[in-house]
Order: structure tokens, then sequence, then C-alpha cells
């Protein structure tokens, strides 16, 4: 498992990314600044620069609030903060540590995700 964090402004978040073929992948893209975007009042979204190998994952995933996941057909990364029902091509890439709270701002917000030091 790999330890993130994720800079909102001011305030640095952890994460735990998965020990998962999606999570491995990810975690070689960082550091990386992202806009997330309000997703349907659950996820904030981001594209991400390419497509994660997902080998071996599952093919549906229920997110639950602080999720980091990908959403495959699209190649875009969703972080959750409601739970979401089962999905395919949902693949879970870890999850918060603690409260996503710097997330849950209106409209677009820029994060910086990196490996923690």
């Amino acid at each position: 498992m790999t330890e993130i964090t994720v800079t909102v402004g001011e305030t640095t978040l952890r994460a735990t990314l998965d020990d998962s073929a999606a999570g491995r992948d990810f975690a070689s893209l960082l550091p990386l600044e992202l806009s997330l975007s309000d997703y349907h009042g659950i996820e904030k979204v981001a594209d991400l620069p390419r497509k994660l190998d997902t080998s071996g994952a599952p093919a549906r995933y229920a997110a639950q609030a602080g999720d980091i996941t990908l959403y495959a057909p699209w190649g875009n990364l969703a972080i959750f903060y409601k739970p979401f029902p089962a999905t395919s091509g949902l693949v879970r890439l870890g999850a918060f540590d603690g409260t996503l709270d710097a997330l849950l701002q209106g409209g677009a917000v820029t994060a910086r995700l990196a490996l923690a030091d």
C-alpha cells in the first residue's frame, strides 16, 4: 500500500492507495495537479493524463464515501464523498485516511496529489 497526500490550498489530506495494478499505476503518475469538478453531487472528478492498468480489477465496484476510484470507460479519476451503487468499470484505487472536507467546496477545486514523504 502506498501513502499519498492530497493538498487543497493550505490543507493536506492523507490517503492510502491499494496494492493493486491500478493503484500502483496511479501512483506512478504522481505528482499530479488536477482540477476536480463536482459530478452529480456525489463525487469530484478529473481527467487523468493516460489510461491506467486495470488488470485483475473486479468488473464492478460499489463506492463508499472517501474512496479514490477510476472510472475506466472514461479514464477519469473519481473521488466519492457519498456512497454509490456497484457500477461496471468503477475501479477502486484507494481511500482517504480521514476527512475529505477540504475537497467539498462548491465547484472546481485544484488539488495536488503526491507520494507521501
